[in-house]
């Protein structure tokens, strides 16, 4: 009997150490740069970063957008800005905060295969906690075009989930392409749509802090 207790405490043992392993290699990766090779003067745009404590956005002005990432959307005329994120549908449209996480869904996101959404919140103003970030023309082309990439368009039509909002008549949630998993969550994309960019970011990460810190004062 001893010897099946001993098993069973070992199996519950690496059972917990699965997660403490997985926080302490994340935080690891985050602190791992992948530096750029641009020169600062040849970055003549600024788009933004933010987060709302769970899920990182990428701020493009509505001017640096190419025109086939704003089609199909909608909008109003004076917003000015837009913030894209990608993530789970279930996990993304029921938490807006870390308040609002049930086990169940963050269970259901990092481990089962299901749908993801592009969620686009538009501004008319900037707001002071954006974190302001200097890009090249080549980074703007190539941000533009992974941002365009993650939606499910169809057809040629973005799709977008009518009834889905945090804030009504400011955001919308669209059908996007991908699988999230505990190892490619929201923040992971927005990381490497800066590694994608050639811009600097963590080797990878899936915190929001591990998409903003390389850009803070």
């Amino acid at each position: 009997m001893r010897t099946y207790g001993k098993r069973f405490l070992k199996i519950i043992g690496y059972i917990l150490l699965i997660p403490v392993m997985y926080i302490v290699i994340s935080l690891i990766l985050t602190y791992i740069p992948v530096a750029e090779q641009t020169d600062n003067a040849q970055k003549k745009h600024i788009i933004y970063l933010t987060t709302n404590g769970v899920h990182s956005d990428i701020i493009l002005p509505k001017n640096l957008m190419i025109p086939a990432l704003l089609e199909d959307q909608t909008y109003h005329p004076r917003e000015q800005f837009f913030a894209f994120g990608w993530g789970e549908e279930n996990f993304y449209i029921n938490t807006p905060t870390w308040g609002d996480l049930t086990f169940s869904t963050a269970f259901r996101a990092a481990f089962l295969k299901s749908k993801t959404l592009v969620h686009v919140t538009r501004y008319r103003s900037k707001r002071d906690r954006w974190i302001a970030v200097p890009v090249t023309d080549t980074q703007l082309q190539k941000l533009n075009a992974y941002i365009l990439a993650a939606f499910d368009h169809n057809g040629n039509q973005k799709q977008r989930i009518e009834g889905a909002t945090y804030t009504p008549d400011r955001d919308t949630f669209y059908r996007a392409k991908g699988n999230y998993m505990f190892y490619n969550t929201c923040n992971t994309w927005a990381n490497s749509a800066l590694k994608e960019s050639d811009m600097k970011a963590s080797l990878w990460t899936p915190f929001d802090f591990g998409v903003l810190r390389w850009y803070e004062e």
